[in-house]
């Protein structure tokens, strides 16, 4: 049977004496955990209390009863309610989307992720449950055959031609949103791609405000639908646009270093002014533009590399795709403009005295810059990293100065991927059991919090491992930076 390799770093094995303090450090559970709470609860009201609102204007506008009629207005009011949900949950997938404080704190970025795709999906059906509803119900009223109805409906009524617009942009993006699709998308591709949701829902709000009567039946419904459409346009326009900019001008962030960073990665070095007013953490990210010429405007989601100390920001990247060796040819002063920072996967999360961090590609950089800013004592941390090839891996000489310096004990399971039930291992290691490694990593696991970062499929197969090997699910840490 294939073992588990411990990696030695050059010269002394470990040397604690002398260490860096870490920039973090551990605090009582119960202080850690008001502000995560406090965050998800506001942010969970408004998406509770903005749903309850619209049942209450359906039921206000006499829902219950004409679904209690059992005939065609039956169909028509739930054709309605459909689409008021569509509608609404439409508006809340850009929302989540705009980079709002009280959702990036309250869900963090891999559960906004989650929800984005969530939602974005129950939206859509719902659109299309709308659709049938309506045109099976209208042509009941009118005795049409629901087809006839249906070319009506595009042709005579006020909106529906920029409605049937707005609904095949929305296919399109529906489409490639599917994994499938997904995966054989360049990521500059399918993000172009997706901003056409944008496009779709502008041009689905004049059927909205011409043809929908439960959108204007009341004063109360103009107020709710007005204020949701510019509560969600000024959101696009402040966090998704005017903050970046304004920080970004603040802080004057420049290009001062580019290195590779193993066999496939590149690491850029950044400076600026008063980074340390973004109140940036180790294991955030940020959506980085940099002004190097055509390409500039689309955004990439980049983990920080190492722990941000003093006016410097690093980041590391797997090159996979055009965005990425994009990094390899920047000048030294290269401005850039990002977002940020966004993610809840910090040292704010920790309960637990010792760590297990496992990542693997480009998710091993936000382990690597955590385990540079968190507190705990030599031997306590545990580092393992997966990767194709060993020559892969990233971040290898902060790993080594971690080992040194730190005591953090380090290990690698790099190969092709397991098809065996742990798929998060590598093929040399398909017969183990994946909860009994984790088990070995971490005998003491009730004191363990894991952090871990990579691929989603990956991510998933680790996950139910952790659960199996006894680690209480809210010990588990991950992050998501794609959708």
């Amino acid at each position: 049977m294939a073992s588990l390799t411990s990696v030695s770093p050059p010269g002394a094995r470990r040397a604690t004496r002398g260490a860096p303090e870490p920039v973090g450090r551990l605090l009582d559970p119960e202080v850690r955990s008001r502000p995560a709470v406090a965050w998800n609860l506001a942010a969970s009201t408004v998406i509770w209390f903005t749903s309850l609102v619209v049942v209450a204007l359906w039921v206000h506008g006499g829902g219950v009863d004409a679904v209690l009629a059992h005939n065609a207005e039956t169909l028509n009011t739930l054709g309605r309610l459909s689409g008021l949900i569509s509608a609404n949950l439409l508006l809340y997938q850009v929302l989540l989307m705009a980079r709002v404080p009280v959702f990036e704190r309250g869900f963090g970025r891999d559960g906004i992720t989650r929800m984005h795709r969530l939602v974005g999906f129950w939206s859509f059906w719902l659109l299309l449950v709308h659709i049938v509803l309506q045109v099976l119900g209208y042509a009941a009223v009118a005795d049409l055959n629901p087809f006839v109805q249906l070319w009506q409906f595009i042709w005579d009524y006020p909106g529906m031609l920029l409605a049937t617009a707005a609904t095949i942009l929305l296919v399109l993006v529906v489409i490639t949103s599917l994994r499938r699709a997904r995966r054989r998308l360049r990521y500059e591709s399918w993000h172009l791609l997706h901003l056409y949701g944008y496009l779709g829902v502008g041009l689905a709000i004049p059927h909205m405000l011409w043809t929908g009567a439960d959108f204007t039946a009341s004063t109360l419904a103009t107020v709710y639908w007005w204020g949701l459409w510019a509560l969600v346009a000024a959101s696009v326009l402040v966090f998704r646009i005017g903050v970046p900019l304004w920080r970004s001008m603040r802080h004057d962030v420049r290009v001062v270093a580019v290195e590779r960073d193993g066999q496939r990665g590149v690491a850029v070095r950044m400076r600026g002014r008063d980074i340390q007013r973004l109140g940036a953490a180790a294991g955030q990210f940020f959506v980085w533009r940099f002004l190097d010429g055509p390409g500039w405007m689309r955004g990439h989601p980049f983990s920080l590399a190492a722990a941000p100390i003093g006016n410097e920001l690093t980041i590391s990247a797997r090159l996979v795709g055009d965005g990425t060796r994009r990094l390899t040819t920047l000048r030294r002063g290269t401005k850039v403009v990002f977002e940020g920072p966004y993610g809840k996967m910090t040292g704010a999360v920790r309960t637990g005295t010792k760590l297990l961090m496992i990542g693997a590609g480009a998710g091993v950089a936000p382990l690597v810059a955590l385990l540079e800013s968190e507190a705990y004592a030599p031997g306590a941390a545990t580092l393992l990293t997966r990767d194709h090839e060993d020559a892969d891996v990233l971040r290898l000489g902060a790993i080594h100065n971690l080992m040194r310096t730190r005591g953090v004990q380090y290990y690698t399971l790099n190969g092709p991927r397991s098809g065996g039930a742990s798929s998060w291992l590598p093929a040399t290691h398909a017969q183990w059991r994946g909860a009994d490694l984790i088990r070995q990593l971490a005998r003491d696991i009730d004191a363990y919090d894991v952090f871990v970062c990579g691929p989603i499929p990956w991510m998933a197969s680790l996950r139910a491992d952790l659960r199996h090997a006894g680690v209480a699910a809210e010990r588990i840490h991950t992050e998501a930076f794609t959708v």
